[in-house]
């Protein structure tokens, strides 16, 4: 049962990938990070894939420490610094080496939460929702004002600050979407039962879409509870839509290709960048110039199915090699079947 794979969560798992592609096709394919809905999307994304993060580690943390490190190791941290030397050869390598890893700080972020997990939960019950509070909470204000002082920094200072953004420090803000994926986890039966109430989605949807319609302020707490509050209530919507209309969207058949791609998550992380059409960039402006959302969105998401597809054609034809699909993609294969 534990090795068994939920539909819902891999349809979601999917549909959150597109999503993430369709944020990079905005920012390096159209340098507009904004467009297309996608500042509603930002709010929930993220949060999304570090909840089902959160909930399908949570049975794995029972197992032994080194066990666990050893195993994630293998499957987060290579195949990111494979691929980031793919994408940007020395020396351009060691300058992509900061808190976005070239675009690749996801696999080594949700590395870091697995071992921030661990040891949190070995410090006792009572502690361990206070602690991922003060951990996300402190990066969300490092990231605040963590460009200034980066850029004031000298000496010992600097060398600090530095290694604070090797390790993507300020993005343990995210920590806390993590944490309560582990906790829906160990407290699944009671968490159905509350979405299951007829007035559960409705205010999770009104509460997202109120946070959602809430301009930008330059107010650190407005700030903050804007990206906790309207992250933990748009993953929780989200989760919930797609467990209540697993039975509905099997019968449309929109279920099964979201369940590929939400089974080929890290393929396309690791792939996508290389297939993004850059060159669009140039177009852009034409596209803007339209002030049309709606339309932005079709057109972004019909780039963004584009670089889905091709990607996941290399990810299988990768994968077709049992060494390039063990040591790119952590894909463990059958001995076996290879005798």
């Amino acid at each position: 049962m534990a090795n068994q794979r939920i539909e819902y969560i891999d349809a979601m798992r999917g549909f959150t990938m597109i999503l993430v592609v369709y944020a990079h096709v905005c920012y390096f394919c159209m340098e507009g990070p904004l467009m297309g809905y996608n500042r509603i999307f930002y709010l929930f994304r993220l949060p999304c894939f570090f909840m089902i993060s959160g909930w399908l580690f949570e049975p794995v943390a029972k197992r032994p420490f080194k066990e666990v490190v050893r195993h994630k190791a293998m499957v987060q941290l290579l195949p990111t610094f494979i691929f980031l030397l793919l994408l940007a050869p020395p020396p351009e390598f060691f300058h992509q080496l900061g808190t976005l890893k070239g675009g690749y700080w996801f696999t080594f972020v949700l590395f870091e939460f697995f071992i921030l997990y661990l040891l949190i939960v070995r410090i006792g019950k009572l502690w361990q929702p206070l602690m991922a509070l003060t951990i996300a909470l402190t990066a969300f204000c490092c990231a605040r004002y963590y460009n200034s002082i980066h850029l004031s920094a000298t000496g010992v200072q600097k060398y600090v600050v530095d290694v604070l953004g090797f390790m993507s420090v300020t993005l343990w803000r995210f920590f806390l979407f993590f944490y309560i994926g582990t906790w829906m986890r160990r407290h699944f039966d009671a968490f159905v039962r509350w979405t299951d109430k007829p007035w559960a989605l409705p205010l999770m949807a009104a509460a997202f879409f109120l946070i959602a319609s809430t301009a930008h302020r330059d107010n650190l707490p407005f700030e903050m509870c804007r990206f906790f509050f309207g992250g933990i209530m748009g993953m929780w919507m989200v989760f919930t839509c797609f467990r209540r209309s697993d039975s509905w969207m099997q019968k449309h058949h929109l279920s099964r290709p979201l369940q590929y791609v939400g089974t080929r998550t890290l393929d396309i992380y690791l792939l996508h960048y290389f297939f993004l059409p850059r060159f669009l960039i140039t177009y852009a402006d034409r596209l803007k110039a339209l002030d049309s959302q709606f339309i932005e969105f079709v057109i972004i998401l019909g780039i963004t199915l584009v670089v889905l597809a091709i990607t996941l054609l290399v990810s299988y034809l990768i994968r077709l090699s049992p060494f390039l699909g063990h040591y790119l993609f952590g894909v463990k294969y059958d001995k076996k079947a290879h005798y």
